[in-house]
């Protein structure tokens, strides 16, 4: 047998058996309503935290002309994305 015979038959071989064990380990409706939930928990919780806290501190500092709210919703957006980038990848 060729050597590029072999390599073919080894490189089929391991597709098999990656759709064999994808095949098995299907998700359920319920683990990807869980890992869906889970997306939506790391997005939003970062912005509300950013929302309150910029409140706070835009009522505690009256006089300061920079809008607190406004960068700390921006900054719990860019966390939150940051989030489920890690936590896709990391399920892949």
């Amino acid at each position: 047998m060729k050597e590029q015979d072999k390599k073919l038959i080894d490189s089929l071989r391991k597709d098999v058996s990656r759709k064999e064990k994808a095949g098995r380990e299907r998700r359920t409706l319920l683990a990807q309503t869980i890992y869906l939930g889970t997306l939506g928990i790391l997005i939003s919780l970062p912005i509300v935290i950013g929302a309150y806290l910029g409140q706070w501190l835009d009522e505690k500092l009256t006089g300061f002309s920079f809008s607190w709210t406004i960068s700390l919703i921006l900054i719990g957006v860019l966390i939150g994305c940051l989030n489920v980038y890690f936590l896709v990848r990391e399920n892949e």
